[in-house]
């Protein structure tokens, strides 16, 4: 069984879970040779536990478009109760929450830039409906949604899928984000991603594509080369709340974007995460949801792991304009 320990000096918690073998970061095993072995497609449903979620055709289970499944060993297990407790100066609590895998599709061998824009919006409306629900669990602070494409992004299963997490606390890197952009709106009483989108808008030097309601750009302080933000141009904390427009808009400028990265960068791996508010805060003024893109191109120097300090050989200027020519 997992449990959470908190570090005192960095007040961050990290999941220990000795079950778990190095270096799996799935549960299904490598890709096989065979797709006949693969949990996720069609006719092999005896693999996988019961159905989460369905999206269908016309109602029809059996012809389904995408499917939310629970991990059949997961980091964090929902049927847990949330216990904390002290051991000597540290604290710890069981691994409550729940870990769920999105199966975006029934095709095992469709490749990011051969999907139709119904794919992204059918997986945007399920994670909102997914999000939409784990609110319920009052245990529950934050939801994590990735990705990890091809082997290079740790990506272990090749048939396309994503990956749900929703834990009693909130992860460092949000927990600084939030704290940074709340310290930003105190001083002066506007959102730092919306000074962002105007800054961007208004320099155009790093935007990769944009729509009426999104923009994509990578980042003035971009940690990894070809790193790119998706981001609504209206002010929006909450993902779970995005409107059917939006997820059709968001989607458009998704398939855009990876399409660009993936023709640019030879069919690389990556791996994209959704930045989102904590559950318990709703519609904040300071924060701002978006999806970041990191393209698998380099590995970490080994200071980078310890120190937070990350050393960039593409700048964002010239990346943001190999992708935004590219048609």
């Amino acid at each position: 069984m997992s449990e959470f320990r908190k570090d005192p000096v960095l007040d961050r918690w990290t999941i220990i879970d000795a079950s778990r073998k190095i270096n799996k970061v799935l549960d299904y095993g490598k890709y096989p040779e065979d797709i006949s072995k693969c949990p996720f497609c069609p006719g092999n449903e005896f693999m996988v536990k019961h159905n989460i979620l369905t999206i269908a055709k016309e109602g029809d289970l059996k012809n389904w478009e995408l499917k939310v499944v629970p991990n059949t060993k997961p980091i964090l297990n929902v049927e847990t109760v949330l216990k904390r407790e002290a051991y000597g100066i540290y604290d710890k609590m069981c691994g409550v929450g729940a870990h769920e895998i999105f199966i975006e599709t029934p095709q095992h061998f469709i490749k990011a830039q051969d999907v139709p824009m119904h794919y992204y919006e059918t997986l945007y409306k399920a994670l909102a409906m997914r999000i939409k629900d784990l609110r319920k669990d009052s245990r529950l602070e934050y939801i994590l949604f990735f990705k990890n494409y091809g082997k290079f992004a740790n990506a272990l299963l090749e048939h396309p899928h994503s990956q749900l997490i929703a834990m009693p606390t909130i992860p460092g890197t949000i927990k600084t984000e939030i704290d940074s952009s709340r310290n930003y709106f105190d001083s002066k009483e506007r959102c730092v991603f919306c000074d962002i989108i105007a800054q961007e808008i208004s320099s155009s030097l790093r935007i990769v594509y944009e729509n009426d309601l999104f923009i994509s750009f990578c980042p003035y302080a971009s940690r990894y080369p070809f790193e790119t933000w998706i981001l609504p141009k209206n002010h929006q904390s909450d993902f779970d709340f995005i409107e059917k427009d939006e997820i059709e808009s968001l989607s458009r400028i998704t398939k855009e974007v990876l399409s660009k990265i993936i023709r640019t960068l030879d069919n690389c791996s990556y791996n994209y995460m959704l930045h989102t508010s904590p559950l318990k805060n709703i519609n904040i003024p300071f924060y701002h949801w978006y999806i970041s893109i990191k393209p698998a191109v380099i590995n970490d120097i080994g200071f980078e792991w310890d120190s937070g300090l990350y050393i960039n050989p593409v700048a964002p200027e010239h990346a943001a304009k190999f992708l935004r020519d590219l048609y």
